[in-house]
C-alpha cells in the first residue's frame, strides 16, 4: 500500500506540477512535453500482459521490485534531461516502471496470494493508494516553493522511488500463488483464449478503454486547465487535494455499505457519476462548483478501481488473471496513451 500510494503519486500524477516549470525553463511547446508523457503511458500499456504473465508464473516479487528501481532512476534521469529525446528516453524507462508497480500488477499479486480474501485486499490496497493525488500537487508544489528548481524536486522523487525496491522485495517473501477452494463454474478458471471468446471480455475492455481515456487526458492537462479558471494556485491545489480523499470515502463507503451490492451494479452507479464530473468541471467558474467537480469525480473514480480489480478474477477465475488482465488493460493504457496529446489537439 505503502508502494501504489508514492508510485502513483510520482509516476502518474506528478508530470502535471512540472510542465509550467519545464517549458519556463527549457522553450519547449506542450506538444512535445505531451509526447514524452503519452509515450511513457503507451509502454506502460504495451508492456502490461508481459508483466501479468510473469506474475502468473510467480514472479511477481522480482515484478514489483525491479519496477521500483526503474522509476528511481527514471526521474534521476529525468532531472538530467537537456534535449527533448533525453525525455522521451527516461519515459519510456518509466511506462514500464508503471507497468510494473502500479495497481495492476499490486492486484495481480493480491489475487494470487489471498484466493479468499483478493476483494478485501484490492479494497484495502486502494484505501490508502487513493491518496496519492492527495500527497503528489502539495509535495511538488512545497519542494518547488522550498527553494528546489524543477530538477533538483526530481532528484528528491527518484531517491524516494528507490528506496521503495528493498520494501517490495522484503514484503512479497514467500509463496507467489496460493491455493483457493475448487470452483465449481465452467468459468472459474478461463484461459485467455477462452475470455477473449466471450462477450463480457470485450465489454468491459470497451468501458474501461473510454475511462482509461479521460482519465489520462484530465490528469495531463489538469494544472494547464486550473490555470486558465478565475480561481487562485491555491484554490485549484485545494480543488486537487479533495480528489484523494473523496477516492477513499467512496471506497470506504464501499466497505460500510456496499459489499453486499453486486460489483456489476456498483460499475453501472459510479460510471455514471464520472460524465457528470467532467461536466461540472469544464463549466466550473467558482471553488465551489469545482470542488463538487472533484467529490464526485474523486468518489467515483475510486469505486471504478474496486470495480476493475475484483470484475476480472470474477468473470474469469484467478488461474490466469494475470495474462486477462494484463490484455484488457494494455488495451486500455494504449488509448490512455493518446489522451494527452489528443487533448493537446483539440
Amino acid at each position: 500500500a505503502l508502494g501504489q500510494i508514492l508510485n502513483w503519486a510520482a509516476l502518474y500524477y506528478a508530470f502535471s506540477s512540472f510542465v509550467l516549470p519545464m517549458q519556463a525553463s527549457l522553450g519547449w511547446g506542450k506538444p512535445t512535453l505531451m509526447g514524452a508523457y503519452t509515450l511513457g503511458l503507451a509502454v506502460w500499456g504495451a508492456a502490461t500482459y508481459a508483466v501479468g504473465a510473469a506474475i502468473d508464473a510467480g514472479r511477481g516479487r522480482a515484478v514489483m521490485t525491479t519496477g521500483s528501481v526503474l522509476a528511481g532512476l527514471g526521474f534521476l534521469g529525468w532531472s538530467q534531461v537537456t534535449a527533448p529525446w533525453m525525455l522521451y528516453a527516461v519515459w519510456a524507462v518509466m511506462g514500464a516502471s508503471m507497468a510494473a508497480t502500479l495497481y495492476e500488477p499490486a492486484f495481480t499479486v493480491l489475487t494470487k496470494r489471498y484466493p479468499t480474501r483478493y476483494q478485501q485486499g484490492i479494497t484495502t490496497l486502494t484505501l490508502v493508494g487513493g491518496f496519492a493525488s492527495t500527497l503528489s500537487f502539495p509535495a511538488i508544489a512545497a519542494l518547488l516553493r522550498a527553494g528546489l528548481d524543477w530538477r533538483q524536486s526530481l532528484i528528491v522523487i527518484g531517491l524516494v522511488l528507490l528506496a521503495m525496491a528493498p520494501l517490495h522485495a522484503w514484503a512479497l517473501r514467500g509463496p507467489a500463488v496460493v491455493a483457493g477452494p475448487h470452483r465449481p463454474d465452467a468459468q472459474a478458471d478461463a484461459t485467455l483464449h477462452q475470455a477473449l471468446r466471450r462477450p463480457s471480455f470485450w465489454l468491459l475492455t470497451l468501458t474501461f478503454t473510454l475511462h482509461a481515456f479521460v482519465q489520462a487526458a484530465l490528469w495531463a492537462h489538469v494544472m494547464p486547465v486550473f490555470a486558465s479558471k478565475p480561481v487562485s494556485t491555491d484554490d485549484a491545489l485545494l480543488g486537487l487535494m479533495t480528489v484523494g480523499p473523496a477516492q477513499v470515502a467512496g471506497r470506504l463507503l464501499y466497505v460500510c455499505l456496499g459489499r453486499s451490492w453486486s460489483l456489476r451494479v456498483v460499475g453501472a452507479l459510479v460510471l455514471t457519476g464520472l460524465p457528470l464530473s467532467m461536466a461540472l468541471f469544464a463549466v466550473g467558474q467558482t471553488l465551489p462548483v469545482l470542488m463538487l467537480f472533484a467529490g464526485l469525480f474523486g468518489i467515483s473514480n475510486g469505486l471504478v478501481t474496486i470495480v476493475r480489480g475484483g470484475l476480472v478474477p470474477l468473470y474469469f477465475g484467478r488461474a490466469h488473471v494475470g495474462r486477462i488482465g494484463g490484455l484488457m488493460s494494455g488495451i486500455g493504457l494504449l488509448s490512455r496513451a493518446t489522451a494527452p496529446i489528443t487533448a493537446t489537439a483539440l
